[in-house]
Parts: structure tokens; sequence; C-alpha cells
């Protein structure tokens, strides 16, 4: 499973076998109201680390986050209906231990028989873990009993905590397979893409994504946009957008990545190189009961709500992509969480699936969670889908990511 191309130690490149190990998992899965999971995809993604593991003999101690608890117990943020889901999915029990440092667990590790799984419970019932705190992350190394620690929590190494960064102080750090997938996928789409490479920029805020828009100036041979991010774009050079979301603030950003933009394919293929909505599909609130009507955008009334891109741009941004090698998608095209304002991502998503020539790299959080839903094969219709959302963001904007850089040189 290793490529050539990361460029730190994996669980392949140390000696495991019968050890206790450490894992840092990404178990942050959304709930519904009865604290069920909602969605596992975190969960199976954890699994072939996890196996791999058990296949050398290991005792494997899990820990994670869940939610935001603020530092305090809260039970609504309790870890066991993962274990419970974790074990179903491994076919084998999962042993639940209700704390992450302490007599419990220490004790809790040491019975659990050789080849089996623990799962701790939620290391931000602790503030110290959000403060990446030293005496905390020693703890968690010595109280877990562990030789061997193993970082494969994706969404996570984007933050410096203590169980993504200062453990790496208290035991030889690798990674997971999932963390070398992650990385390999995304950096390689990214430095070595097979061209045309598309972007697909949507999403909310404009602000969170000009780090990535200015790496992909350079890189990609066409810029998709849509979203409330087109929004702003229009609204900056004055296009009246009506009640839409914007932000008002990203004038001179938006201005410096169109100066890059010229300076790569001159004034006159500004346009289409970055490709705004020629259309956009309105409603006049915002919510289930809004009807979808596409409208140009230079006929966005002052009560409308921009949702979605427009038919004309979802046949014009479909065909752009058909011409792709490389995709690199982030950010649904709209409100996609009402079905009358996903047509945009749903279509994306559709022309990406029926090309399974093109590699597609789908960024986390909003977008891999339309994707995940929207596809029957549960991600398996594109080449990766991502399980970070922050940390797959400032990946592909090229930023170092400290829970990547603290585990061992390869």
């Amino acid at each position: 499973m290793s490529t050539g191309g990361f460029f730190k130690r994996t669980i392949n490149d140390v000696p495991l076998a019968g050890k206790v190990v450490l894992v840092r998992a990404d178990y942050n899965v959304p709930l519904n109201d009865k604290g069920e999971i909602a969605d596992d995809f975190r969960i199976r993604a954890s699994l072939p680390t996890i196996q791999a593991l058990l296949d050398r003999g290991c005792k494997v101690v899990v820990m994670s986050h869940l939610g935001r608890p603020d530092g305090k117990r809260d039970e609504k943020y309790s870890l066991e209906p993962v274990a419970r889901r974790l074990g179903e999915l491994l076919s084998a029990p999962v042993k639940f231990i209700d704390d992450c440092i302490g007599d419990k667990v220490r004790m809790g590790v040491k019975t659990a028989p050789m080849k089996s799984v623990v799962l701790l419970e939620n290391v931000r019932f602790y503030p110290e873990e959000e403060q990446n705190d030293m005496e905390f992350a020693k703890k968690l190394a010595k109280d877990s009993g562990a030789r061997y620690f193993v970082q494969d929590g994706f969404g996570v190494v984007h933050r410096a905590h203590a169980s993504t960064s200062a453990i790496t102080q208290y035991l030889p750090s690798v990674a997971g397979f999932l963390l070398e997938k992650e990385y390999t996928a995304i950096t390689s789409a990214m430095e070595h893409p097979k061209h045309p490479l598309v972007a697909v920029l949507g999403g909310a805020k404009v602000s969170d994504k000009i780090p990535l828009i200015k790496a992909l100036v350079p890189k990609a041979d066409t810029i998709l946009v849509g979203g409330a991010m087109a929004n702003t774009i229009l609204a900056n050079a004055g296009v009246k957008m009506g009640k839409s979301k914007i932000e008002s603030d990203q004038g001179q950003a938006i201005e410096d990545v169109y100066k890059a933009a010229i300076a790569k394919v001159g004034q006159a293929n500004e346009d289409t190189f970055i490709v705004l909505p020629k259309d956009v599909a309105v409603g006049d609130t915002v919510d289930e009961s809004a009807k979808r009507r596409s409208v140009s955008v230079d006929n966005v009334g002052d009560s409308d709500f921009a949702l979605d891109i427009g038919d004309q741009t979802i046949e014009e941004y479909a065909k752009i992509i058909e011409g792709a090698k490389t995709v690199i998608w982030n950010g649904t095209m709209g409100m996609a969480e009402l079905p009358e304002f996903a047509h945009g991502s749903a279509r994306i998503a559709l022309t990406l699936a029926q090309r399974p020539e093109i590699t597609s790299v789908i960024g986390g959080g909003d977008t891999a969670d339309f994707v995940l839903h929207w596809d029957a094969k549960e991600g398996g219709s594109f080449t990766h889908v991502s399980t970070g959302g922050g940390a797959s963001l400032e990946l592909m904007a090229g930023e170092k990511l400290p829970g990547i850089e603290a585990l061992l040189d390869a």
C-alpha cells in the first residue's frame, strides 16, 4: 500500500507485530436526533488500518473526538455508539472504556486480549486535548500501555492537539493506511495531475477557499465556481444578487486572484479560465417550500436568494468536466441539502460517476457528505472522497499539516 510519494513512515515500516498500538482515528461522525450514527463513512474508512494491525497480532487501542463538548463530559458526545458500529463492521467485539486516561484505561487495556480492539472515550471531554497539553498527551501514551502511535485520523491532522501533535513526543509515531491514502491522492492530484485539470469550487465562503484558489490558479486549466462563493464574486463585480448570501469584505482577495489569473492566461481569456455562472437557480425563501426558478445572473430580483447554479450553467459545467482528465471538487454548487437546489451538485456528481477514466478527488466536509448520500456505491463511483474537511482544504492549498509533520520521516 505504500507509495513512493509518501514522506513519512507507515505501519508497514516499523515492527508492530504483537505490540499494543494506540491509533488516532477520526470518528467525528454525524448523529441523528436519537443519538444514532447517521453516516458511518469515517468509521468504514478506518477499517483497513485496524484490520492490518489485528492481522499482525496487535492489541489496538483507538482514540478519537466527537463534536465540540468544550472540554467537559457530555454524554451526547460519547463514542459508545461508535464502539458498537465499529464492532459490527469488524465482526468482532470492541471493548469501550468510558474514559481516555486514568486507572480505568490502564486496567481496561491490560485485561483486553491481544488481537482485540479497545475504543476510548472522547478525548475532547478534557480541555487539555485542544490545548495540545504535554502532560495530557503523556497520560494518553502511558495509560494506554502503547508501544507505538499510529495517526490515521486525516480529518484532524490540520490541528495541533494533544492526540495529534503532543502525543508524538511520547511514542514513535507512524501513519496509518487512510492517512497515507488521503495524502497521496490529494497531493498527486495537485502536484502531478493529468491535464486538463478542472477545479470545481463552491460552498459558502470565498474567504475559506482563497488559499486553495491561489494554489489552483497556476495548476488548473479551468476553474468552475458555484455556490455562495460565486454569488460573492458576481456581487463584487457589480452584479445585483438580491438577498443572496455574500461576503462583502472579500474585494481585495478576489482582485488578487484575478490578477494572478490574468498573468497566467491574459485578460482576453480570464472568463473562460475562471468560469462563473451565467444563470442561477433562485427561490424566494431558503427552505423546503422554495420553488426553483432559473434566471440569468442579470435578472436576480431584489427578494431572490440564489441557491444553486442555473440550468444553462449546469449544462456548461458538465460539458467542461466531460473533457477533463483530473477533477478536484471542493464545495457544493448551492444549498444541496434542499433537493430543489441540489441539481447542480448532483449533475457534477453524475458526470464524474459516469466517467471513471477521470481522476476525481472530492474534498471532505459538505461535498463529501453530499456525494456519499447521492452515490449508490457510497463514494465508490469516484477516485477519492476525502474524510477531512479543513484538512483536505489545507493540504490542497499546499499547507503543512502539524499531525503529519510530527510523524517519523521515511
